[in-house]
């Protein structure tokens, strides 16, 4: 029987479950984190000026690598996944755009098996069942009512790998679709949508739990219209994805997110396109033309928001640095939050013994991203550490 390989890492501040421990000893055998604390020893590699948090978990992400996983395309799909791994997204779902409902299946039967192989951790259909009047970077003309039956559809062609539906739950079709993916254990999102508090109450009733990208693509809040931005505030079932790429969002929006819905219920994302980890040009986004300048990614026609470029080690970077945000704020966020949504809290989204050994070393002035540890395995940043040992 082969002995699984040790690796220690010494000295560096660790964000536990339990809260921050400075000068912290974590030790992984094989994909796992067999301990936590214990004295150093000499073979310990010094991550002194380091902070060692859970590797991220992204629901919501599109592209990124120049390359995307509308694609329908394995190679694709295998370069966005690395692209955010190399960006401390250890754990990521695969987010499609609108297009023909029989191409998206399509898309999703490539992805499922990426979901099998262990690269993905699902799927989530952004589209076509959203609302012509908040489509953003999706094509009018490919939308569609949220019928049951395509939902289930595109469900099914996932192969038991769909995680989330995004849909407008005031469109015809919309409750009852909640209440299949409900019933399928599939999350239903609102999102791209133009429901109004009653409305939106009504979906969180039937089995909605996710608010996509809040604030982003649906009515804003009117004193005397609160629109489903506050119901999806204010209800504790409901986990809302927030974008903190200074574009999305106004720094002083996402602290009141943060006010009102507390960091466990906050799922830092990236609703990344192609151009995430790339410089400015123009990209596709499913089937539409996006151009990146300074960053920013908008449609060629029209100029709508696309998605972001952002990874998610420059939201956790943001989040600390410029809204203050606690370490043990962000880190629920970034990472444990998403991942209970998920259903994989006995596998990731925490520093804890047993579980995988996924990893984001942050320096610990900056907070930019020097390492990354998937699985045991270094993806980034070994050779600071292990030269010489």
């Amino acid at each position: 029987m082969t002995t699984a390989q040790r690796t220690v890492l010494s000295g560096a501040r660790l964000v536990l479950p339990s809260g921050v421990v400075d000068g912290g000893r974590l030790a992984i055998e094989g994909d796992t984190i067999a301990e936590i604390g214990g004295a150093s020893t000499p073979t310990d590699l010094d991550l002194t000026g380091c902070t060692v948090v859970p590797g991220f978990v992204d629901l919501h992400v599109h592209g990124g690598g120049g390359a995307s996983y509308a694609s329908g395309l394995a190679e694709e799909a295998l370069t966005v996944a690395r692209t955010h791994l190399e960006h401390g997204t250890t754990t990521t779902v695969a987010s499609t755009v609108t297009g023909e409902i029989d191409e998206v299946c399509r898309q999703a039967a490539v992805l499922s098996e990426l979901v099998e192989d262990g690269v993905l951790a699902g799927v989530h259909f952004e589209g076509p069942f959203i609302s012509p009047g908040r489509c953003g970077a999706h094509r009018p003309d490919l939308l569609r009512e949220p019928d049951p039956a395509l939902v289930r559809k595109l469900v099914d062609a996932a192969r038991g790998t769909a995680k989330m539906v995004t849909l407008a739950p005031e469109l015809p079709g919309g409750l009852d679709s909640v209440r299949l993916l409900a019933d399928l254990g599939v999350i239903a999102a609102v999102g791209h949508t133009d429901s109004d508090y009653a409305k939106t109450l009504e979906a969180i009733e039937a089995g909605a739990t996710v608010a996509t990208h809040l604030f982003n693509a649906m009515p804003g809040i009117q004193h005397r219209a609160p629109g489903p931005i506050v119901a999806l505030l204010e209800d504790e079932r409901v986990t809302v994805e927030l974008i903190n790429d200074g574009t999305h969002l106004h720094p002083s929006v996402l602290d009141l997110a943060y006010g009102t819905a507390g960091a466990a219920r906050v799922a830092l994302i990236t609703d990344a396109m192609g151009a995430a980890g790339m410089g400015d040009g123009l990209y596709p986004l499913g089937p539409l033309q996006v151009r990146v300048e300074q960053g920013v990614a908008r449609l060629v026609e029209g100029g709508s928001i696309a998605g972001s470029t952002l990874t998610l080690d420059v939201a956790f970077q943001r989040s600390v640095t410029v809204n203050k945000l606690s370490l043990t704020q962000t880190v629920q966020s970034i990472s444990t939050t998403p991942a209970a949504l998920l259903g994989l809290s006995d596998t990731v989204g925490s520093l804890a013994v047993g579980l995988r050994a996924d990893l984001a070393v942050l320096d610990s002035d900056s907070y930019e991203l020097v390492a990354v540890i998937r699985g045991g395995e270094w993806i980034k940043g070994a050779e600071r550490f292990t030269k010489g040992n």
